[in-house]
């Protein structure tokens, strides 16, 4: 019996898009780390302008030859479809690095990476795609793990049993709000891959990305401005976390995604999302010394539990047809 001899090149080039993927999921769970660790001295929309500003300056060199060549694709209803899926990307990064001046990373990053199936709820009626029954099923199980999630802001475990009350619940780190907060950065995540969706077709990955993120910072920019907050306050150690937030989650983590759409199953890609959530949750609890709650655990792995079964049709088929 011969055994084959591979060398770590092989290895490489056979799994590139897993291990592209694998590296886009570890880029994008530092993101909550770097936020909270910015929020110490500035406010959440700031953190979300320079994050996207800085990304855009980082991708420039890279993105404007493609954007010239390409540039007979932008216009009419691909123009508009990149103004929606940037604004709507801006605002979901206001809402979600907000959400974390008031609950904690797992339920934040758990609450906004219910997107999948969001996404698949709506395709049928924008994007005539027929609904599986299948992803009902999933989808209130997802939805159960949503509502223990956000019962974490208002009721609490002791030996007696469980406590609610609704006097503490918009109170603390862990308050609904918060839980709210990320699951509306859930649903406008949503309806940025929803609208990014056709024009992803005909622009290719640098063009797309550049202008998504640009017109996501102008978004984020002309709210910043309107709420007065002041972006030119930005010490020297606060503007090394704000680098590291364009470089890794955004630039890095978010480009990786939107390639790994062009080698796997856009329902893999979706699915693997569910990896951020456990990441950011382990460097919370390593870095940020935050133990998750009874309710946050049970939460999350009904969520994930019902994300997985909403996706297992798509993904079966996907992968039995490595065309679509």
């Amino acid at each position: 019996m011969s055994i084959k001899k591979y060398n770590i090149y092989q290895f490489v080039n056979k799994n590139t898009a897993p291990l592209g993927l694998f590296t886009a999921i570890l880029a994008v769970s530092t993101a909550a780390i770097f936020i909270r660790k910015a929020q110490t001295d500035l406010s959440s929309l700031v953190i979300a302008t320079y994050r996207l500003s800085l990304a855009v300056i980082f991708l420039f060199p890279f993105s404007i030859r493609k954007i010239i060549r390409e540039r007979q694709v932008i216009r009419g209803r691909n123009a508009l479809l990149l103004i929606g899926s940037g604004m709507l990307l801006g605002i979901h990064f206001a809402a979600w690095i907000t959400s974390l001046e008031f609950t904690n990373v797992v339920s934040s990053t758990v609450l906004v990476t219910t997107s999948p199936i969001w996404v698949t709820l709506l395709s049928p009626l924008l994007l005539k795609e027929k609904l599986p029954k299948v992803f009902v099923v999933g989808l209130m199980v997802a939805i159960v793990g949503i509502v223990l999630i956000s019962l974490n802001g208002i009721c609490s475990f002791s030996p007696d049993g469980m406590h609610c009350g609704l006097e503490d619940g918009f109170n603390g780190r862990e308050g609904i709000w918060g839980n709210f907060l990320a699951l509306f950065g859930a649903w406008c995540a949503s309806g940025y891959m929803i609208c990014g969706r056709t024009v992803r077709k005909e622009l290719s990955n640098q063009s797309y990305s550049f202008l998504v993120y640009s017109v996501a910072a102008l978004t984020l920019l002309a709210i910043s401005l309107a709420a007065r907050q002041p972006l030119l306050e930005v010490d020297t150690s606060n503007l090394v976390w704000l680098v590291l937030l364009a470089l890794i989650p955004q630039v890095i983590g978010h480009s990786l995604l939107n390639w790994a759409l062009g080698k796997l199953p856009a329902a893999y890609v979706s699915l693997s999302l569910l990896g951020e959530p456990a990441g950011s949750a382990a460097l919370a609890f390593f870095i940020l010394s935050e133990k998750p709650s009874l309710l946050e655990v049970l939460g999350s792995a009904v969520i994930i539990f019902g994300i997985y079964w909403a996706n297992k049709p798509r993904r079966s088929v996907e992968e039995a047809d490595p065309t679509l």
